[in-house]
């Protein structure tokens, strides 16, 4: 069986490789947050699943405290090769893997595990579009 299905290889993060076989182990699904400075200054937060990259335009960026809520509003999916795409007006941010906690129709909670360490976020569904928490309880800093 060809899988054709580009994801990050977690010991290289960043660099493009093919899909493991699906007898082989499981690969953690990645993310990206871009860093976009045209049309206007904004972030792009995409979550590998499902073979593509579901993404959320957030406005004002990542929230800082969990008191600081962000409107992050859904985008068409990405081919997993933006992971790590850049140019004259989009940058990388932050890259990583991603894990899921929990999820329903209306929320879903995961940790993001970038360059700049572990935050754990909860996307929440409202009337019409959805808003990025950072949540109280945050994953340890010790890794493994």
């Amino acid at each position: 069986m060809k899988v054709d299905i580009e994801q990050v290889d977690v010991a290289r993060i960043g660099t493009p490789t093919r899909m493991r076989p699906p007898t082989m182990a499981r690969v953690t699904p990645a993310f990206v947050l871009h860093h976009h400075r045209k049309p206007r200054p904004h972030f792009d937060l995409r979550l590998e699943e499902g073979g593509v990259l579901r993404s959320w335009a957030v406005p004002r960026g990542l929230p800082d405290s969990p008191g600081d809520n962000r409107l992050a509003i859904a985008v068409p999916d990405h081919h997993l090769d933006h992971l790590t795409y850049e140019d004259v007006d989009k940058s990388i941010a932050d890259i990583g893997t991603w894990e899921e906690h929990d999820r329903t129709d209306r929320r879903m909670l995961f940790t993001l595990h970038g360059r700049t360490g572990r935050r754990r976020y909860a996307l929440i569904r409202t009337g019409e579009g959805w808003l990025l928490h950072l949540t109280k309880e945050q994953p340890s800093d010790e890794r493994g």
